[in-house]
C-alpha cells in the first residue's frame, strides 16, 4: 500500500521533505512513502493502492480539476492528513469558498473541499500564505495525552478551525494551543473516510532545522524539547493509527544505499573476473566506472567492513559501491546478514538437478552472478538507467537486494520492498536476427508464470503453491479465503542497440513481509520457506523455460494452456472503460501472434468469432476487483 505525500507547486519544500522524512520514518516497511504531483492526482490512478492523501504545508492550495478526485478517494473510504492547515465546517450554503486568512475575504479559488453527506455540512481546508520561513515555536494540548511544550508552526500564526469548536457529530477535537485554547488539530468522519488537520507543523523533527533554530532561541531547557520531540512523534503516530493505518512495532528501515557484492557461484569462480574485465575493456584494474545515472566504484572484499562503516556514517552517499569477491569468494553471514549466498547457491544447484536443467561450470546460468545489496536505490534502474553499464555486463546476470528504496513499478507506481519480499532484476540480450522484436511481449507473461510454478515447488510452498496465481499482464496473486490478494508484480524494460536487444526483467515477490502486506508466509506452509530457495526456484524454473522460448522464436503456444490454467480470468465478465459507451466484455483468452487480451462483447454471445475486441497490455490496466479494464495515463 502506498502513503501519497502531495508536491504541487504551493507546497513548502521543507515541510514536504519532513513530511516525507516523519512518515517514512513511522510507517516503514509497512507502507511506501511517495510524493505525488497535482498532475498526477488527475491522471493516474492512485487511489486503488492508496492508504493515505497527505498534505504538507502549503502558501495556498488551487487543486483546479483534481479537488473531486480527492473528495471522491475520501468519500469512499479513503484517508486524507493535512499539516499547518485550518477549516471551515459549515453548510453547503457556503459556495464561495473559505475564509483566505490573509485578508480576511472569501476566496473564489478554493477548491478542495469535502462534504459530509450524514450532517449536510462541508469541510473547507485553508492553508497559510505566508512565506516559508515565518515560523514560531507553540505549545498544544492533546485531548487524550500529555502535553506538548513545544511545536512548529510554520506561517502567520494559528489557523482557525470554524465550525469545529468542540465534539459534534462527525467532528472530535485532537488538540488545542496551549494558550489560546483554541483548536490544533481536528478529525472529521466524511462519507466513508476520514480527514484529519492539524493547525501546528508537527512534522518537523525538533532537533533539526528550521525547528532547532527557534527552540534554541527559546527559553524552554533542552530536557524540555527533549521531551516534546518524543511526544511530537507519538502525536504523529497516534494520527496516523487513527487515520487507520498500521504501525510497526520498531522500524529498521534504510535510508540510504548500502554497498553491494559482486559475486558468483562458488563452483563457477571464473564468472566474476568475466564482469570486471568486460567493464573495463580487458584484464585491468577496475577501480572506477561513470554512466549516465550514476557512478560506480569497485573495492577489494577485503575493504567490506570499512567500506560499510564510511557509507553508513555519511548523509548523502551518491556512489554505488561495489565490493568484488574474486576467485569464488563470498562475503560472511555477518555482511549479508539477511540473505545467505552460500545456501541461494546451492539451492540453484539442487534445483536444477531436479528440473533438469544443465549445470555446467564452465557456463553461467540464471542466478550464477550477481550484484547483491542489502539495500539499493532500484535493482531495475541500476541497470536500464546506466546504458554503457549495462551494455557492457554479460548476460545472464542478476541484480537483487534486500531493500529497495524506490522500487519502480508499471508507470508512475513504486513497488514497495520491505524486508521479506523478494525483489530483483534479471539481464538477458537476444539477436535481432535470430529472434523477433514483436514476441518480446510475451517475456512478461513467461517470467509471471515462472513465478507461480516455482511457488507450486516442493521447495517454496508445495501443494499450498496452488494458492498463487496469475493476474494480466504481469501481477500475481495469492487466493486468500477465496480472495485475490496482489503478492508481486513484474517489469520489463528492453533497450534495443546494435542489432540486439537488452532486457532487463524486474520482479518483486512478497515472500516473508508480515501483514497487513499479503506474503507466501501466510498461506498455509508445510515447508521451511525461505527467500533463497524461492529465488533459485523462480530463476531454474524461467531457465527451462527461457531456452523453450527463444528456441521457438518467441512462441508461446508451448506454455499457453498452462498459463490459462494458472490466470484468475477465464471467462470473466468485466467492463471495458475505453470504449463510450463503456462495454461488457468476456474475456477469451491471449492472442498466440502479439499477446493481446482478447475479449468479445457479451451482447453478441463469447462464442462467436467475429467482434473481437484484443487490448495491449501496456496501454491498458486491469481492476481486478472492480471488474474494469481502463486505458493507462
Amino acid at each position: 500500500m502506498n502513503v501519497l505525500v502531495y508536491a504541487g507547486p504551493e507546497v513548502i519544500q521543507t515541510s514536504l521533505d519532513h513530511t516525507l522524512k516523519t512518515l517514512r520514518s513511522i510507517l516503514l516497511p509497512f507502507y511506501s512513502v511517495q510524493s505525488i504531483s497535482q498532475k498526477a492526482l488527475l491522471t493516474q490512478p492512485w487511489q486503488k493502492g492508496c492508504a493515505l492523501l497527505a498534505f504538507p504545508g502549503c502558501r495556498d492550495l488551487v487543486l483546479s480539476k483534481a479537488a473531486p478526485e480527492v473528495e471522491r478517494y475520501v468519500q469512499d473510504g479513503g484517508s486524507f492528513l493535512a499539516f499547518g492547515t485550518g477549516s471551515h465546517y459549515a453548510a453547503r450554503g457556503l459556495e464561495q469558498g473559505i475564509l483566505n486568512v490573509a485578508s480576511g475575504s472569501l476566496s473564489k479559488d478554493m477548491l478542495l473541499r469535502f462534504f459530509d453527506k450524514h450532517s449536510g455540512s462541508t469541510l473547507y481546508p485553508s492553508f497559510h500564505q505566508a512565506a516559508a520561513g515565518m515560523a514560531t515555536a507553540v505549545p498544544i494540548q492533546p485531548t487524550d495525552d500529555e502535553r506538548i511544550d513545544c511545536v512548529l508552526q510554520n506561517g502567520m500564526g494559528e489557523l482557525t478551525f470554524v465550525g469545529a469548536e468542540s465534539d459534534q457529530g462527525n467532528v472530535h477535537i485532537l488538540a488545542r494551543y496551549g494558550e489560546s485554547n483554541n483548536v490544533a488539530g481536528a478529525l472529521y468522519k466524511l462519507g466513508n473516510g476520514k480527514a484529519i488537520l492539524w493547525g501546528p507543523s508537527p512534522e518537523y523533527p525538533l532537533a533539526e532545522e528550521p525547528a532547532s533554530s527557534i527552540t534554541l532561541a527559546s527559553t524552554l531547557s533542552p530536557e524540555t524539547i527533549d521531551v516534546a520531540e518524543r511526544r511530537r512523534q507519538a502525536l504523529v503516530r497516534n494520527t496516523l493509527i487513527l487515520l487507520g493505518l498500521q504501525i510497526p512495532e520498531s522500524s529498521n528501515a534504510v535510508y540510504q544505499p548500502l554497498p553491494q557484492f559482486l559475486v558468483s557461484h562458488f563452483m563457477k569462480p571464473r564468472l566474476v573476473s568475466l564482469v570486471t574485465e568486460s567493464l573495463a575493456g580487458g584484464p585491468s584494474d577496475l577501480r572506477d566506472f561513470q554512466d549516465a545515472n550514476d557512478r560506480f566504484q569497485f573495492h577489494d572484499l577485503a575493504d567490506a567492513d570499512g567500506l560499510f562503516k564510511q557509507v553508513r556514517e555519511s548523509r548523502v552517499e551518491q556512489t554505488k559501491h561495489v565490493l568484488v569477491c574474486s576467485d569464488g569468494q563470498l562475503p560472511t553471514q555477518g555482511q549479508t546478514p539477511l540473505f545467505d549466498l552460500a545456501l541461494f547457491f546451492s539451492a540453484l544447484s539442487a534445483a536444477r538437478k531436479k528440473d533438469g536443467v544443465p549445470d555446467d561450470p564452465e557456463t553461467c546460468g540464471f542466478g550464477d552472478v550477481l550484484f547483491y545489496g542489502e539495500a539499493v536505490t532500484s535493482t531495475q534502474t541500476m541497470l536500464d538507467k546506466n546504458p554503457r553499464f549495462m551494455g557492457l555486463l554479460p548476460p545472464p546476470l542478476l541484480s537483487l537486494a534486500s531493500h529497495q528504496l524506490a522500487g519502480r513499478g508499471r508507470g508512475a507506481n513504486v513497488w514497495l520492498s520491505p524486508s521479506g519480499c523478494l525483489q530483483f532484476s534479471l539481464l538477458l540480450r537476444l539477436p535481432l536476427a535470430t529472434f523477433p522484436a514483436n514476441k518480446l511481449v510475451f517475456v512478461q507473461y513467461l517470467f509471471a508464470l515462472a513465478v507461480v510454478e516455482a511457488c507450486r515447488d516442493e521447495s517454496v510452498l508445495g501443494v499450498s503453491g496452488s494458492a498463487a496465481r496469475l493476474k494480466w499482464p504481469n501481477d500475481m496473486y495469492a487466493m486468500v479465503n477465496d480472495e485475490p490478494k496482489k503478492i508481486g508484480g513484474i517489469l520489463v524494460n528492453t533497450s534495443f542497440s546494435g542489432g540486439q536487444v537488452d532486457i532487463v526483467i524486474g520482479s518483486g515477490l512478497n515472500v516473508l513481509n508480515p501483514p497487513p502486506i499479503t506474503a507466501l508466509s501466510q498461506l498455509d506452509v508445510d515447508v521451511l520457506l525461505s527467500m533463497e530457495r524461492t529465488a533459485a526456484a523462480i530463476l531454474v524454473k524461467f531457465e527451462r523455460m527461457w531456452g523453450v522460448f527463444v528456441d521457438g522464436k518467441g512462441s508461446f503456444e508451448p506454455f499457453m494452456e498452462l498459463y490459462l490454467q494458472r490466470w484468475l480470468h477465464s471467462d470473466q465478465l468485466v467492463t471495458l472503460t475505453t470504449t463510450t459507451p463503456h462495454q461488457q466484455v468476456r474475456i477469451l483468452g491471449i492472442t498466440p501472434d502479439h499477446g493481446l487480451l482478447r475479449t468479445v462483447p457479451e451482447a453478441r454471445g463469447w462464442s462467436s468469432k467475429e467482434g473481437f475486441i484484443d487490448l495491449q497490455p501496456d496501454g491498458n490496466s486491469f481492476d481486478l476487483m472492480a471488474g474494469l479494464i481502463k486505458a493507462k495515463s
